[in-house]
């Protein structure tokens, strides 16, 4: 692990470099920008704040009585599920998308997943800043709770690039893989509770849903944002775990089959 951190570290440029590259080439014909980045969820956000305001506000759970309550639950749980979703289903194209640089150049592989994490990260910074800043001028934001945030994003980048590389190698093998993730992540998106809270739901299919490493992810944002309290930290220990394996998953695959990869592309 010291020997990858040491690589990545010395093509640092290299990967900056990327960043802002895919980020310019990103809106370059663009009149708007980035600020199309904004645009996408705020779209997603308002058309089910619309749709389920009127009917989930008052299933929130008691004492959140704020009028901007359905909203900061929605976005706290749809800009964090975004950053998820975005981590994975890029990285899992990767290698696919970067076959010709990983047969032209010699450089740690390892790069691409790290640009696609920095790139996700930059544009959450962009519009979660923005809705901090919704947080502030409607009275909502959290106060020093909102320092809570970094841990659970930490843990949520770590599950989501872990679970990516790992389908980014089987990928490139089994080009199935890439398609059917693509319809399975639209059902976890349901499976958890983030245009619904989990209180709703009958104790059965809470059970269920308990198994979901997401549900207490975006339960801790929503907690935190929300409800305006620490999240349950005990509840994180499982995903965690979850994470770590993921991501020595992820890299063993990778240095199994980086060679045989190449190949493949």
């Amino acid at each position: 692990m010291l020997n990858i951190l040491k690589s990545l570290w010395a093509y640092r440029g290299f990967i900056l470099g990327n960043v802002k590259r895919e980020f310019q080439s990103k809106y370059r014909n663009s009149l708007l920008g980035a600020a199309w980045t904004v645009f996408n969820p705020l779209a997603m956000i308002i058309v089910y704040t619309v749709i389920f305001t009127k009917v989930m506000h008052s299933r929130l759970p008691t004492g959140i009585n704020s009028e901007f309550a359905y909203s900061v639950y929605l976005c706290s749980g749809v800009l964090s599920w975004g950053l998820f979703a975005e981590i994975v289903t890029r990285a899992q194209n990767t290698f696919l998308e970067n076959a010709n640089l990983l047969k032209k150049l010699s450089f740690p592989r390892l790069c691409l997943p790290v640009i696609v994490v920095a790139n996700a990260l930059l544009n959450f910074s962009i519009v979660f800043g923005l809705f901090c800043i919704f947080l502030l001028i409607t009275g909502n934001f959290p106060g020093v709770v909102f320092f809570g945030l970094v841990p659970v994003l930490i843990i949520m980048v770590a599950f989501a690039i872990g679970l990516g590389i790992s389908l980014g190698v089987l990928n490139v093998f089994f080009r199935d893989i890439g398609q059917a993730f693509g319809i399975f992540i639209q059902f976890w998106f349901w499976f958890t509770p983030i245009v619904y809270p989990i209180s709703i739901l009958p104790e059965s299919v809470r059970t269920i849903i308990g198994y979901n490493p997401m549900e207490n992810l975006i339960g801790a944002f929503q907690q935190i944002l929300v409800s305006r309290q620490w999240p349950e930290w005990s509840g994180l220990l499982p995903v965690t775990i979850v994470a770590i394996v993921m991501c020595t998953l992820g890299i063993h695959l990778f240095r199994k089959h980086a060679g045989e990869m190449v190949d493949e592309l």
